[in-house]
């Protein structure tokens, strides 16, 4: 489990970004974004809570967001109290989420919050094999923690292997690579001989139980 999860954020809030790296000498940080619509998202003014590790002095706090500019199509933000790189490097990984009230529709394709995705049936080859018991937010992807009946299964939550997320049904379409999930191991078919070893005593048995139809030999030396 990365480290960046030790903060945990409502599940009311969407992940919106996450600071990559530090950016030139004043502050700035390159931004990875998680949202269709940045103009909307990332305005002067807007606030984000910071997903860090416990241990960051950014820990439990939110940041504010000064500027976003466009530096050969990667996103650079300003941001304030980070004066310098030094600063700006202190926030690198960290993930951005935004408060959004739960009666808002988002008009984000593919954008879900938690709470919506915890308890749905996960559905292969039109098969249930569990049940999604929570989320793990990770720089690089999210991952869908599966429950199921053998334990816990980590799912990459990507497009070619979730292709289908119906909240309104339940469910979650998963199509995972071969090797991703450990399959369960079929009771092997009993073979013709091992039957017909099994079948064998009992044969025997019934032999020694039914009667000889061979007479008993007749003692000729008798009177």
């Amino acid at each position: 489990m990365s480290s960046v999860n030790d903060s945990t954020t409502p599940r009311s809030q969407l992940r919106v970004g996450r600071l990559t790296k530090a950016h030139g000498l004043k502050g700035a940080i390159k931004l990875e974004l998680f949202t269709d619509d940045p103009g909307r998202r990332f305005v002067p003014g807007a606030v984000f809570t910071l997903q860090v590790p416990t241990g960051s002095p950014w820990h439990g706090k939110k940041i504010e967001l000064v500027e976003l500019r466009w530096y050969n199509q990667h996103a650079v933000g300003f941001f304030k109290d980070v004066p310098d790189r030094e600063a700006a490097e202190a926030l690198a990984k960290a993930i951005l989420w935004i408060d959004q009230d739960d009666a808002e529709q988002s008009d984000e394709e593919d954008a879900w919050y938690d709470h919506q995705l915890i308890g749905l049936a996960v559905v292969r080859d039109d098969v249930q094999i569990g049940t999604i018991s929570r989320l793990e937010h990770l720089p690089a992807q999210d991952l869908l923690i599966v429950k199921t009946p053998a334990g816990d299964v980590m799912i990459p939550f990507v497009k070619a292997i979730v292709p289908s997320v119906d909240i309104k049904r339940g469910i979650v379409t998963i199509t995972p690579p071969p090797g991703l999930l450990e399959e369960l191991p079929e009771e092997p078919e009993e073979s013709d001989e091992a039957l017909a070893a099994d079948e064998a005593p009992a044969a025997d048995e019934e032999a020694a139980e039914k009667p000889s139809d061979v007479p008993a030999p007749t003692d000729t030396d008798g009177a």
